[in-house]
């Protein structure tokens, strides 16, 4: 059988295992053979712990979660934080109109402006994600390096979780709102370049070029989104 290649959280390097089962139910964490530290130090930390890293970007905690977990939520995380940026669209878009009673919430999952924000926010992303795959699949190819599609698609959906913070900061909304939503905005961005840093073991320019790519390109697209939605709208209005 082919054995599972773990990472070491310190120096990225491939270890066989990440702790060693003696008898009796003793456990012993390994010990990497190249930085001679623990293989991963997370094995024995809270799971509250290993997110407050992550959310602090840290290099270490970020290969634990994409090389020594099966974390298999990616997809799942995904529908949830474009769910989110879609209520978020559509609450701007009802302005004033949006009324404050929550038992409203369930007649605006009815509301077809919803799943059109959904739609849009969901090829935003798709370009962001193409864009950011496709730039590092050229750069790769010409190094003349393979490009593990899989893996880095899987990272960038997993460092979209700070849009989750788009829930509180709805439900609290106050006049300083907008520059909650800027600062959400910046710190996917950076937990996205943390993971493309993480995953090709790269450096941090080549990381933040790529994001970069990939939000011109996603901005370039949302604008096309809007003024073809502009564009139909007023021809639905002049017949």
């Amino acid at each position: 059988m082919e054995r599972v290649l773990f990472r070491c959280v310190e120096c990225n390097a491939d270890a066989s295992e990440l702790h060693r089962d003696y008898s009796n139910g003793i456990l012993k964490i390994s010990i990497c053979g190249s930085c001679h530290k623990p293989v991963d130090k997370y094995i024995e930390y809270d799971p509250v712990i290993i997110l407050i890293d992550a959310i602090l970007c840290k290099t270490q905690a970020f290969r634990h979660i994409l090389f020594n977990t099966k974390i298999n939520i990616h997809w799942k995380l995904c529908v949830f934080c474009l769910l989110c940026e879609a209520y978020l669209r559509w609450s701007r878009l009802q302005g004033s109109e949006q009324s404050a009673d929550p038992a409203d919430i369930i007649r605006y999952t009815t509301e077809w402006e919803f799943y059109g924000m959904f739609s849009l926010a969901t090829l935003e992303l798709a370009v962001f994600l193409g864009g950011v795959l496709a730039f590092l699949w050229l750069f790769r190819r010409h190094q003349g390096s393979n490009l593990e599609l899989q893996l880095l698609l899987k990272a960038l959906l997993l460092s979209c979780y700070a849009k989750l913070l788009l829930i509180p900061a709805i439900i609290w909304e106050h006049d300083y709102s907008p520059l909650c939503f800027a600062l959400i905005r910046l710190f996917v961005l950076t937990s996205n370049s943390q993971a493309i840093r993480v995953t090709l073991n790269s450096s941090r320019r080549l990381s933040v070029l790529a994001v970069f790519v990939g939000l011109l390109l996603e901005i370039f697209a949302a604008q096309v989104f809007r003024t073809l939605l502009w564009t139909q709208q007023n021809s639905l209005q002049l017949w």
